[in-house]
């Protein structure tokens, strides 16, 4: 089972202490307790990609300061805010700013466990996305300078017969290096190549 990172940044010991015997009767979770917001994001560079429950209420940085501070630092982590009651007009101020959602102490465990499989499912999307767009990266990056220019002449729609003629070179050359890029893509249509190209950022979108 894969290890899933939970940070509990909350000056209450008790709080802490009840988060960690839920999240390990639960399994399958290694839980982080810190006693403040500073504590948190001085360790932050060394920690682990996961969920943060983060209490609003705090000495020092309150819960929203940490949001806004850990969303300019580092997007690896998606926060819960724990709030007490009557706190909901900030907890909607800190869910504009990033946070997930918010659970009000004292928590239901059920709800703190449903906030943090979302948070968890939402960092897996976002892991699968990145190695998507890496893979992508290192496959255009195979491809020689004429294999990009036929792999944007078709990007463009354009027939082998165009790309040809704009490339001064012959209709057949274009057919050998339009399938040595789809080799070296490791697809079997445009479609695919043209698809691997957007995910690199060899081409962009383009505002309507």
């Amino acid at each position: 089972m894969i290890e899933r990172h939970v940070y509990v940044v909350d000056d209450d010991d008790g709080l802490r202490a009840s988060v960690e015997m839920l999240l390990e009767a639960a399994g399958g979770f290694v839980t982080f307790g810190f006693a403040s917001g500073e504590a948190f994001l001085q360790d932050l560079a060394r920690l682990e990609a996961g969920c943060v429950l983060l209490d609003l209420n705090m000495p020092g940085l309150n819960g929203l300061e940490v949001l806004r501070l850990l969303r300019h630092r580092d997007r690896r982590f998606e926060t819960i805010l724990l709030t007490g009651q009557g706190d909901i007009g900030i907890a909607v101020e800190a869910m504009k700013a990033g946070a997930i959602d918010f659970i009000e102490k004292p928590y239901d465990n059920r709800m703190l466990l449903g906030a943090l499989a979302a948070g968890f499912a939402r960092i897996e999307d976002r892991e699968r996305e990145e190695s998507a767009i890496q893979s992508a990266r290192e496959g255009i990056e195979r491809l020689t300078p004429r294999e990009r220019d036929v792999l944007l002449g078709l990007i463009d729609g354009k027939a082998n017969k165009i790309i040809a003629f704009e490339l001064d070179i012959s209709p057949r050359t274009v057919e050998i290096y339009r399938a040595n890029l789809m080799d070296k893509l490791g697809v079997r249509s445009v479609a695919e190549a043209v698809r691997i190209a957007f995910a690199a950022g060899l081409v962009s979108v383009l505002p309507k």
